[in-house]
């Protein structure tokens, strides 16, 4: 996946940052199934879960986590079904349901959280501080353009 040394810029930076991603990614998706037993979809559902203790409805999580309803829909039936989420009706429209983490959810959750966070230090431990505020402030410049751009497509 590496460019050509005479591409253009753009086509540089995309591929450089797809690269790290998907390695960074990969490397994530391998340790939670190999040390947790769970898969990368599972942890994010989770993960927004954690986030919002009331609970978010399915519709919402699938737009959270850029993925369709069916499959949020299949990775809540597996997690409902080891007891770490549960659905309850919604206090605000009785015919929805929400997804909540149960208490084993969150005790679970916490566990899993604290070392995925150490795999990402690691990860990244040999950026400088300096470096990695560099790159989360381009990024945060260019993340506004992209959905300027893709919603003026909408």
């Amino acid at each position: 996946m590496t460019p050509a040394d005479d591409a253009p810029l753009d086509l540089k930076l995309w591929l450089r940052l797809l690269s790290c991603t998907v390695r960074v990614e990969n490397t994530i998706r391998s340790r939670l199934r190999t040390t947790f037993g769970i898969t990368l979809p599972r942890f994010d559902l989770m993960a927004q879960l954690e986030r919002h203790p009331d609970g978010l409805r399915m519709g919402e999580l699938s737009k959270r986590m850029m993925v369709t309803g069916g499959n949020v829909t299949g990775i809540a039936g597996q997690l409902e079904r080891e007891e770490l989420v549960l659905r309850v009706p919604d206090p605000q429209d009785g015919r929805a349901f929400v997804l909540k983490l149960t208490p084993r959810g969150r005790t679970a959750f916490a566990q899993m959280a604290a070392v995925h966070q150490g795999w990402v230090a690691d990860l990244f431990g040999d950026v400088s501080p300096d470096d990695k505020a560099r790159m989360i402030a381009l990024l945060d410049t260019m993340k506004p353009q992209l959905n300027a751009q893709l919603s003026d497509k909408d």
